[in-house]
């Protein structure tokens, strides 16, 4: 009852004014239930495999990501070793990404859907169900809030990975036709497009080493009762990665073939991802549409253009907080360049949140002396700051916040930033240093808190509402 007490007042005082939020000191403290994360953790596999919800404009009922993985682990501290192998490899990828000059590496009415939450990062963590062609086939797809193009596997399959579903013929479709090399999308395509006999392919690849090549096509998208036409999407017939049972990927960047890119003025330019929690039955929500993905109370933060990188979510960081007192660390930390280099993304595909060197440790040795009455426990993986709480039911944590560029302060709740690595009661600080100057705000710091992106605007919204 006090973590959630806690947590409701840390999202009131998200639409306190600026100064007012950092005149005063937000929360100093909350409690973390360790006894409650650690019985979520154990129950992980007991998921339910459905989740049903009345369907309508912008709900579908939707499956826990557990449910269509065929991988089994023989406990939640090797599942946690997967995550920090797969998160390794998609910060490396986003790294080459956006140092290569910055340009990218890779080739590259209102509806909606649930998203729900597995437990491995990488190229795919959060699913989203999606009818494909006419008749709609029902598909499994990782959202990536980094990625452009959307693509499924498709028959005939030269090499596929295994999916839930099976692949999607796009002989079995009506509202499928491919495009040729002269049509204005596969000039949008840049880098990642060719041509074959006159018809426009593709190819990306990821950081985690999946890759996806085929043709690019037009084909119709179906969200529940809603049926989208003419979308661009890539039929991919040469394919591998971790996608642990999805059938492809719905690109939601900010670039032009991206599918807010493609479908901007049908959804007003806004769209809404609420990530589930960790352990949680309750699934997260994925929703389009301006009137019913923007919130009222909202707290906005302006989203920073990088012509070199527009596939990316920047926004505007100022700081870091820790115990409700700003950290000394400067604002050019987290600045974008005029050369496109560093600032600070958001990132659905990355799960912990990365931070230059000099910000991290400002944040770390803040953290570590606000839990001076902790034991501590040895590192492990990519967190130095680990803590052993298999003899407690309830502690005492120092808060965390983001202070931005336009004054609003984001305070995360506990579980967003102390995390369980074992089953044993090992939690560790979920933030780790980047290895450039570029910062990402990962999944794992998103979670539980509704976030709109009003592209036609240049905002992005956080809370007030929660999964």
């Amino acid at each position: 009852m006090q973590e959630l007490l806690l947590m409701v007042v840390s999202q009131v005082l998200l639409l306190l004014p600026a100064n007012m939020a950092l005149a005063t000191p937000t929360i100093d403290f909350q409690y973390l239930n360790v006894h409650e994360l650690l019985i979520q953790t154990s129950n992980l596999h007991q998921l339910s495999k459905t989740h049903v919800h009345k369907a309508n404009k912008w709900a579908l009922n939707l499956v826990h990501r557990d449910t269509i993985s065929s991988r089994n682990y023989s406990s939640h501290h090797h599942r946690f070793q997967e995550l920090m192998n797969r998160d390794a490899r998609r910060v490396a990828g986003l790294t080459r990404r956006l140092a290569a000059s910055t340009g990218l590496a890779y080739s590259s009415e209102d509806f909606g859907s649930e998203v729900v939450s597995g437990l491995e990062e990488g190229s795919g963590e959060y699913f989203v169900r999606v009818g494909v062609g006419s008749p709609p086939r029902e598909q499994y797809m990782v959202i990536d809030s980094g990625s452009d193009i959307t693509w499924v596997q498709c028959q005939p399959c030269s090499q596929c990975y295994h999916q839930a579903d099976p692949v999607f013929d796009p002989a079995q479709s009506a509202s499928f036709y491919s495009i040729g090399c002269d049509s204005a999308v596969c000039g949008l395509l840049d880098r990642a497009a060719s041509c074959q006999a006159g018809w426009c392919r593709y190819e990306v690849s990821y950081g985690d080493g999946s890759y996806t090549k085929g043709a690019m096509a037009m084909e119709m998208l179906t969200f529940g009762p809603t049926e989208v036409r003419n979308v661009a999407i890539g039929c991919g017939h040469h394919n591998r990665g971790l996608f642990v049972g999805a059938a492809g990927l719905l690109g939601l960047g900010g670039g032009p073939m991206s599918f807010m890119g493609q479908l901007g003025g049908q959804t007003g330019g806004a769209f809404s991802y609420c990530l589930a929690s960790r352990g949680m039955e309750m699934p997260g929500s994925l929703v389009f549409g301006r009137g019913a993905a923007v919130p009222i109370g909202a707290t906005w933060v302006q989203l920073i253009s990088n012509p070199r990188a527009p596939s990316f979510y920047y926004i505007g960081l100022a700081g870091l907080g820790v115990g409700g007192i700003r950290l000394p660390v400067p604002e050019e930390v987290f600045r974008l360049s005029e050369m496109g280099d560093g600032g600070v993304i958001m990132d659905t595909g990355t799960a912990v949140t990365r931070l230059p060197m000099l910000a991290y440790e400002a944040m770390r040795n803040g953290f570590v002396q606000g839990t001076m009455g902790l034991p501590r426990a040895p590192t492990t993986s990519i967190f130095d700051t680990c803590y052993d709480l298999s003899g407690f039911g309830t502690v005492q944590v120092p808060t965390v916040s983001f202070y931005f560029s336009s004054g609003t302060v984001l305070t995360l709740p506990a579980r967003n930033y102390m995390i369980p690595v074992d089953g044993l009661g090992t939690f560790c600080l979920a933030f780790a240093p980047s290895s450039s100057s570029l910062s990402i705000v990962g999944n794992i710091q998103q979670e539980g808190i509704q976030i709109t992106f009003d592209l036609f605007n240049g905002f992005v919204g956080f809370g007030p509402n929660t999964c």
